[in-house]
């Protein structure tokens, strides 16, 4: 069994969700970020954290590439031209459309407030709104961003469209909507969203 540890109103929820896609059995210790307890797994404090046996692996797009490759499923070979482009929208989802997200996030709440450039979510946005135009046009008519094979970036991509909605940014192109729609209709990723909400009552 795994343990995710990391409240689901964080990246966590993007382990979470690929644990449910593979039917891994895991457990959740919802602690949040900068929690003291965190020192010993991460220094830098931050969640998610997954446990698999005595290890303690970091960051939600390692785990996530981690547990596909692990467990085989939801993911092209290593080395395969297939991975190439698998790997070429993981790292689109995270530099051209996360780091917005995050970036937003920090002006908003994350850093402390005399840190603050409210301004700077309005260059957050537009920027934002360029990568979902260059996505749509990335994306296609493809079910996924693989084709019909579902994969990582799929995931990554997914909590950042649930991210911008819960901001009030919405996706602008047609054909990106329903892409989210297709990941949010996911059994595991309702499965999240209920795990989300029975940790948050607790």
């Amino acid at each position: 069994m795994y343990t995710l540890i990391g409240t689901l109103s964080t990246r966590a929820f993007r382990v979470a969700w690929m644990l449910y896609e593979i039917g891994a059995d895991f457990s959740v210790d919802p602690l949040p970020p900068r929690h003291p307890k965190l020192a010993a797994l991460n220094p830098s404090l931050k969640v998610p954290i997954l446990r698999d046996g005595d290890a303690a692996i970091t960051d939600s797009v390692a785990i996530c590439q981690f547990l596909a490759d692990k467990h085989g499923k939801f993911t092209h070979p290593a080395g395969s031209i297939a991975r190439a482009h698998q790997d070429s929208f993981t790292q689109f989802a995270v530099d051209d459309i996360e780091s917005n997200l995050w970036t937003v996030a920090k002006h908003t709440f994350v850093l402390p407030e005399e840190l603050r450039v409210p301004a700077v979510k309005a260059a957050c946005r537009h920027d934002f709104d360029r990568a979902i135009a260059a996505f749509a046009e990335r994306l296609g008519d493809r079910a996924y961003v693989m084709g019909d094979d579902f994969t990582v970036p799929d995931i990554l991509l997914g909590h950042c469209a649930m991210w911008a909605e819960r901001i009030g940014w919405p996706l602008a192109e047609d054909n990106v909507k329903a892409y989210a729609h297709r990941l949010t209709a996911r059994k595991a990723f309702q499965q999240t969203v209920a795990l989300r909400e029975a940790t948050q009552r607790a």
